[in-house]
């Protein structure tokens, strides 16, 4: 099947896996990040490196979480709103929905830290759906904070659903061969 990545609600189809689709939903940030000390211009966010990664290697369709309202470029400017985001708990409104959530069994679930968890659009898509039944395989970058309370927090929120221990990656090298080895370890793993 000839597949293209789309974000939105189009999806990159792909062929599905023997144990069920899955589906690998990702949030990351482009532009401005913080990246092995200092602030950098990214042309593709790091988480969305890996989840394309983990799409290559698994067959898997992928999903993009994106907000209706965009983060100032300015990267700190953006902590300060994903801070009062996370302590007002607040749900961010998303561009789009995965029309068919129901076709997958299994959830690559990819997402940079931010203040100790996922930001708060991923939130939002976990609150979005129905997980019950289905395996949510956990997925971030970091710049040193591993996957912060990130797990236990998508247990919390998906209390129905099977959440696999998680991968994190720094960010500075998802570039790495190193970081390509660690994501095939942990997929064969996580199957």
């Amino acid at each position: 099947m000839t597949a293209m990545l789309a974000t939105g609600t189009e999806l990159l189809k792909a062929e599905p896996q023997a144990n069920g689709r899955t589906l690998v939903v990702y949030y990351s940030r482009r532009g401005m990040n913080y990246v092995g000390g200092k602030i950098m211009d990214l042309k593709v966010g790091n988480t969305e490196v890996i989840a394309k990664k983990i799409q290559a290697l698994t067959g898997s369709d992928i999903f993009q979480i994106e907000t209706v309202k965009s983060y100032p470029a300015d990267y700190t400017e953006t902590t300060k709103v994903a801070q009062q985001e996370k302590d007002t708990n607040a749900r961010p409104v998303l561009k789009s929905k995965v029309s068919n959530m129901n076709d997958y069994n299994v959830i690559y679930l990819g997402y940079p830290i931010w203040w100790g968890t996922m930001p708060m659009a991923v939130y939002t898509f976990l609150t979005t759906y129905d997980f019950a039944g289905k395996t949510i395989i956990p997925f971030c970058t970091n710049e040193g904070s591993g996957l912060g309370s990130s797990v236990q927090d998508i247990r919390r929120l998906c209390p129905k659903a099977k959440v696999l221990g998680g991968l994190e990656i720094k960010g500075s090298a998802v570039n790495e061969a190193a970081s390509e080895t660690k994501v095939q370890n942990w997929i064969k793993s996580s199957r």
